[in-house]
């Protein structure tokens, strides 16, 4: 008898099992809590991966490492990656409205997930209670793995293709429904931007900063400071300056 067959059919929990239980419980019941209510959509895949990964480590403690590798390689490691990049890729970061469409909506929605779910729970309770598992050593023959694997791409290949499109076609619905295509006419391209900036009331090149006056369209003209004083940085060293004159230090003082 292997060591994973005895920790399964063990009755008594040991320390480190229900170490781990203790610690990981409340966090996988804390992201299935914060994947319902959290508002915003990538929060919620964020919670429901902790959730996930809290599931997986579950799996591998009670002796199954390969249901447990799967939850998180496949499905922690896998769809909810792709789930997180198409809700990324749509840029669904705003909040959701909290106007409902539907007067009840939310009510009538708790009442048929708390009935469904009761069941759920009642059919699985009156169909495992008191009942032993047949044919598992049958099955588990050749090895968990191998018999799984046998299983998945031979009498249940069918199901596992459809299942896989049904995720893809999952993804691509919710790029179409959430993408937000704009119209040609307000798309702005490069001709367009250019002919705004250039518009009257537009500065289509940076303005001088503050405390800075410029009393001429020239480069070769230099600025004046609020003392008074010219500015040497305002031109370039290759060109010679530009004398002031009179109505430059005129306008000077009016702009002060």
């Amino acid at each position: 008898m292997t060591t994973q067959t005895v920790l399964a059919a063990a009755g008594t929990v040991s320390g480190g099992e229900a170490v781990t239980f203790w610690i990981l419980a409340p966090l996988a019941l804390l992201g299935a809590i914060g994947m319902v209510a959290a508002r915003n959509a990538v929060h919620s895949a964020l919670w429901l991966v902790l959730t996930m990964l809290c599931l997986g480590v579950f799996y591998v403690v009670q002796a199954g490492p390969f249901i447990g590798l799967v939850q998180i390689i496949v499905y922690t490691g896998a769809i909810m990656m792709l789930f997180l990049f198409v809700l990324m890729l749509v840029g669904r970061g705003a909040s959701d409205s909290l106007i409902e469409t539907l007067r009840g909506q939310r009510i009538a929605a708790l009442v048929l997930g708390i009935g469904f779910a009761g069941l759920v729970g009642t059919g699985l309770y009156r169909a495992l209670a008191g009942g032993t598992a047949a044919g598992l050593t049958a099955a588990n023959a050749e090895g968990n793995v191998q018999g799984v694997a046998r299983l998945l791409f031979t009498k249940y290949v069918l199901a596992f293709e459809l299942t896989s499109a049904l995720l893809i076609t999952a993804a691509v619905g919710a790029m179409v429904l959430a993408h937000v295509e704009r119209r040609r006419e307000d798309r702005m391209d490069q001709v367009a931007t250019m002919k705004a900036r250039f518009r009257p009331g537009n500065y289509p090149g940076p303005k001088p900063g503050p405390g800075v006056f410029a009393t001429s369209s020239s480069v070769a003209t230099p600025a004046l400071l609020p003392d008074g004083r010219l500015s040497e940085r305002s031109t370039p060293e290759i060109l010679p300056v530009r004398e002031l004159t009179a109505e430059d230090t005129t306008l000077k003082g009016t702009e002060k």
